[in-house]
């Protein structure tokens, strides 16, 4: 039963991925784009998570974790530069 689920998880996270990547390519607006890149973060982070689950490792929750990490201050940062111009004032 987990198997059955852990696939469909993964192919629906890969079809959510492939929609970030369309709205990544042909967004109207770059908040949109910035908007997408975030997503495709959380989804790929949903995708190790899945692997760690089927692989049954510990290791893949921890990159997950330093993804997410570095996913929060890179949205952050672009999203100050967007706003103001410069990033560190």
């Amino acid at each position: 039963m987990l198997n059955t689920a852990l696939t469909i998880a993964f192919f629906l996270v890969g079809i959510a991925l492939l929609l970030n990547l369309y709205r990544l390519a042909r967004g109207p607006s770059l908040p949109d784009r910035v908007l997408a890149l975030d997503t495709m973060y959380i989804n790929s982070i949903s995708l190790i998570v899945l692997f760690g689950i089927r692989t049954q490792s510990n290791l893949y929750f921890e990159a997950a974790l330093l993804i997410a990490l570095i996913g929060f201050v890179s949205t952050v940062a672009v999203t100050k530069f967007l706003l103001r111009g410069d990033i560190i004032e």
